[in-house]
């Protein structure tokens, strides 16, 4: 999509701090983190949320979640634990709408998700 914000961080339009890329992901710095360790996985692929994901989506799905293992392997969470996070549509927080998964870690977080 010519006017999404992450379609134009991937294509490389917009700067970003890069973590982690393959064919299927890219993954960056959050701009602004909630938490020591907070970069967004995204699809290259656009999907405005989960919400539009379907059975035929479970390669890419495979492959977000092999980049989220990436993701805390290389920021150093792995073993010590991380949340990961996807909001579907306004009322979650999503401000974006392209399919995006949060990784945080570096703390210690509560059991709440208010």
């Amino acid at each position: 999509m010519s006017d999404c914000l992450f379609c134009k961080i991937i294509a490389g339009e917009i700067p970003s701090k890069r973590v982690y890329e393959n064919e299927f992901v890219y993954a960056f710095e959050d701009i602004a983190p909630c938490a020591p360790v907070h970069v967004l996985v995204v699809p290259k692929k656009h999907f405005a949320s989960a919400k539009e994901l379907t059975g035929a989506d479970a390669e890419i799905l495979s492959e977000i979640f092999k980049g989220i293992n990436e993701v805390a392997r290389l920021t150093g969470v792995s073993e010590s634990g991380y949340r990961v996070v996807t909001n579907v549509g306004r009322d979650a927080g999503q401000t974006v709408l392209h399919l995006h998964f949060h990784v945080l870690g570096g703390k210690l977080f509560g059991a709440d998700f208010g």
